[in-house]
């Protein structure tokens, strides 16, 4: 298991004014993401301080080989093809208080 941390936000081609869920490609972003999540690769996202509703920042936990895998795989999103978002870190994470939930959560996803 190699855990990183990810942080997006919304990109040039994001519609100020509108918040996540008025905003073209919500239902394919949001289709992709829960694939994500069944496949066990994101492991928690969300927006950060309610962004949602304006120029979203989101984090999102994913498990994969690498940061470049990490990147890869994000780029397929509906909303990073247009640019609506854009990816600006990925970083290694290590997790320390917590494994044992996050062992559970794992074996369940996989089931």
């Amino acid at each position: 298991m190699s855990l990183y941390a990810v942080t997006r936000e919304a990109g040039p081609n994001w519609v100020d004014g509108n918040g996540a869920f008025d905003q073209p490609l919500v239902n394919e972003h949001a289709a992709f993401m829960n694939n994500l999540a069944d496949e066990g690769f994101v492991l928690f996202a969300g927006p950060l301080a309610g962004t949602e509703h304006d120029r979203i920042r989101v984090l999102l936990i994913a498990d994969d080989r690498s940061e470049i895998d990490v990147s890869r795989r994000l780029s397929d999103d509906p909303w990073a093809r247009s640019q609506q978002v854009v990816t600006t870190s990925v970083e290694p994470w290590t997790l320390f208080v917590g494994t044992q939930r996050l062992g559970a959560l794992q074996a369940h996803l996989r089931i």
